[in-house]
C-alpha cells in the first residue's frame, strides 16, 4: 500500500509539473516573479500529495448513500486522486526493504551535501567583518528606502572567495567581498547591492530552503532538479527586473554584474542568494533590451487565482462528493425520528459467533487485474432482529471497499440480548481479500 500511495503521489506530481510548465509559457510575457511563483507552486506540491486533500474531504462527508456504478470518468478521477494502484507494486513491495535503503542513502548524501555548502557560507559570515559604513553601506540604506524595508540588512565584508549573497532567512546577512568595490562603480555598486535586497524582499532564501528539502526527499526524480533550476532562474530575473524598477541603467546593471563573475571565480552556492545565478547570457540578453512586461490585469490575477484555488479545492470538492458511503437503507429523509437510545459497543469477537448467514465478497475485476489485495474494516450497526441496518467504511482501499459494503450488508445475525431484551449493536466487521497465487 505504501509503494501505491508514493507511485500515485510521484506520477500526480509529475503531471503537476508539466502543467506548471505549460503555464509558464503562456506567462512568458508576464514578470519573472509569476512563472517563479508557479514553479514553487509545482515544487511545494511534490510534499503536499492530492490523497490528503481527497482524504479532509472525505471526512467532511458525513454520510452518503448506497454507491452508484462509477464510469469511466469516475475511474479516471480516482487516478488523480491517488487511489488507483498499479500491478507492478506487488512485485515492487518483495525488494521494499532495499529501496527503502536505497532512498535513505540518497537523502543523506544530498543533505550532507548541503550541510557541507552551508558551512562553508556559515564560516565565511562568522569570520567577515561587519561593515557600519563606506559607500557599501551608504548605498544599501539607500535602496532599503527606496524599497520600504524597515529592519536593516547587516553587511559583512568577508576575505572569502565568495560572490556578493544573502545568506540566512530570518535575519539575513549581506555578505560583501573583500576588494570588490574597487572594481564597481558606485552606479554598478547600487546595482549588485539592489539585487541582493531583492533577494531579502522576496524572501528567496527561503524559497531555496523548500526547495532543498524537496530535492533531499525526491532526489531520484530527473524532474525535481530541472524544477530547481527553473526556480533559480526566474528568481535572478525576477531580481533584475526589479532592479531596472529601481531606475538602474541596464547596460550599467549588466557590466556590474560581468565584473563581479570576473572576480568571484567560485560558483554560486545553493543556499545563498547571489548575483551571478541562473543563465548569465539570458539575463544580459533581457537586461540590455529592458524587454517590455505586461503587468498582470484583474483578470489574469483572477485567472491565476482560481487555478491555484482549483489545485487545492479539487481534490477535496472530489473527497466530499465521492466519499465511501454508508449504507442508509432505513433512513427516511424528511420524516422526524423518535429519540433513540445509543446502540450497545459490542467487540467483534463477541459478534462473529452470532453470524447465522455470511455473504462472501465477489472479488471486483478492476481490482484483480490491478492485484489489490487487503483487510476492509466496517462499523456496523445491527438491530433488533439481527439484521445490518448501517455500514460506515473505517479503513481499506477504495476498490475493495463497495464490494465488502454489499456483502455484509446480506449478513444476519442472531439478536443480541442485554438485560432479556433484544437491543441495538454496534460492531466492527473485517472483510479480507486476498489473491490466490
Amino acid at each position: 500500500m505504501m509503494l501505491t500511495a508514493v507511485g500515485n503521489h510521484l506520477w500526480q506530481s509529475t503531471i503537476f509539473v508539466v502543467l506548471a510548465g505549460l503555464l509558464t509559457l503562456a506567462l512568458r510575457k508576464q514578470p519573472a516573479r509569476v512563472r517563479h511563483a508557479v514553479w514553487l507552486t509545482a515544487s511545494v506540491k511534490f510534499l503536499l500529495p492530492f490523497s490528503w486533500l481527497v482524504a479532509i474531504g472525505s471526512r467532511l462527508a458525513w454520510f452518503r448513500t448506497e454507491a452508484i456504478a462509477k464510469n469511466d470518468f469516475y475511474i479516471a478521477i480516482e487516478v488523480i486522486s491517488g487511489v488507483t494502484s498499479a500491478g507492478v507494486v506487488s512485485s515492487l513491495e518483495r525488494v521494499l526493504p532495499a529501496l527503502i535503503g536505497l532512498w535513505l542513502c540518497g537523502v543523506m548524501a544530498v543533505f550532507v551535501t548541503r550541510y557541507a555548502q552551508w558551512r562553508k557560507v556559515w564560516a565565511a559570515a562568522r569570520d567577515a567583518t561587519p561593515l557600519r559604513e563606506g559607500r557599501e553601506v551608504a548605498a544599501l540604506r539607500r535602496i532599503e528606502h527606496l524599497m520600504r524595508i524597515r529592519q536593516p540588512i547587516a553587511m559583512r565584508q568577508s576575505r572569502a572567495s565568495v560572490e556578493p549573497g544573502v545568506f540566512g532567512i530570518v535575519r539575513p546577512i549581506l555578505l560583501w567581498p573583500a576588494g570588490i568595490s574597487e572594481r564597481l562603480e558606485d552606479a554598478q555598486l547600487e546595482a549588485i547591492v539592489a539585487h541582493e535586497v531583492q533577494h531579502v524582499q522576496r524572501r528567496d532564501n527561503l524559497s531555496a530552503a523548500i526547495h532543498m528539502v524537496v530535492e533531499a526527499i525526491f532526489w531520484f526524480h530527473p524532474l525535481v532538479w530541472w524544477l530547481g533550476a527553473r526556480l533559480v532562474e526566474e528568481r535572478e530575473r525576477a531580481c533584475d527586473e526589479g532592479v531596472l524598477q529601481l531606475g538602474s541603467e541596464g547596460q550599467v546593471y549588466a557590466e556590474g554584474i560581468l565584473k563581479v563573475c570576473e572576480f568571484c571565480l567560485a560558483s554560486p552556492l545553493a543556499c545563498v542568494s547571489g548575483v551571478a545565478g541562473g543563465d548569465l547570457k539570458k539575463r544580459m540578453v533581457s537586461i540590455m533590451t529592458k524587454r517590455v512586461l505586461h503587468k498582470l490585469d484583474l483578470g489574469r490575477k483572477l485567472l491565476l487565482g482560481g487555478v491555484g484555488l482549483a489545485a487545492l479545492a479539487g481534490p477535496i470538492v472530489f473527497g466530499v462528493l465521492h466519499a465511501t458511503p454508508i449504507q442508509a437503507d432505513s433512513l427516511e429523509a424528511s420524516a422526524p425520528q423518535p429519540a433513540q437510545t445509543a446502540p450497545t459497543q459490542v467487540s467483534q469477537k463477541d459478534m462473529s459467533g452470532m453470524v447465522v448467514k455470511k455473504v462472501p465478497p465477489e472479488y471486483p475485476e478492476a481490482a484483480k487485474k490491478a492485484h489489490i489485495q487487503g483487510e476492509v474494516k466496517l462499523r456496523a450497526i445491527i438491530g433488533k432482529d439481527g439484521d445490518v441496518e448501517k455500514l460506515e467504511l473505517v479503513s481499506g482501499h477504495p476498490q475493495l471497499a463497495p464490494a465488502a459494503i454489499e456483502a455484509v450488508k446480506q449478513w444476519k445475525y442472531r439478536p443480541y440480548m442485554k438485560d432479556g431484551q433484544a437491543v441495538e449493536v454496534v460492531t466492527d466487521i473485517d472483510v479480507n481479500f486476498t489473491l490466490l497465487k
